[in-house]
């Protein structure tokens, strides 16, 4: 098979690599470029474990192609962090223990910083309406959500 050669953006930077074309973006991102914190959890597009967010949209990397990274801006869980500075979303599900095993956590935290970039101001209900394609097996939701209403109320009093 000939291989296909893409240059995108990943957390801010400019990134070239070859793929398969059956290649998805979670394989490329995992096996190829070494970042290793989206996470397979289903395959199928339905746990939310390997979101990652592509020009501004929440997708599950495990759903699309590595060629369809062609020119667009892909943000993963390593971009989340600020150098040795956590994201406030990241500090927040530390100090409330909002996450257990990790293999959610990931997508979860993605999916939130996406939501908080559209609406900083989310209710509740928006919030698990957000995270409704995030499936976690161990902690329940009620932390999550509290952390997630918590780094919103915090952002925008930074504000």
């Amino acid at each position: 098979m000939s291989q296909i050669h893409v240059i995108t953006t990943i957390n801010g930077d400019e990134t070239e690599f070859l793929c398969e074309a059956q290649e998805t973006l979670l394989d490329v991102l995992r096996d190829h470029l070494d970042l290793t914190g989206s996470k397979e959890g289903c395959g199928t597009g339905d746990c939310g474990a390997c979101s990652v967010i592509v020009d501004g949209r929440l997708v599950c990397a495990c759903l699309m192609l590595a060629g369809e990274a062609e020119g667009r801006s892909v943000e993963t869980i390593e971009g989340m962090a600020d150098g040795d500075d956590l994201h406030p979303l990241q500090q927040k599900f530390l100090e409330m223990a909002a996450l257990q095993c990790g293999v959610c956590t990931p997508g979860i935290l993605v999916a939130t910083k996406n939501l908080l970039e559209r609406n900083p101001n989310p209710t509740e209900e928006e919030v698990r309406y957000w995270l409704a394609g995030n499936l976690c097996r161990c902690t329940g939701y009620d932390k999550i959500i509290r952390a997630v209403m918590d780094t919103a109320a915090d952002m925008r009093g930074a504000a």
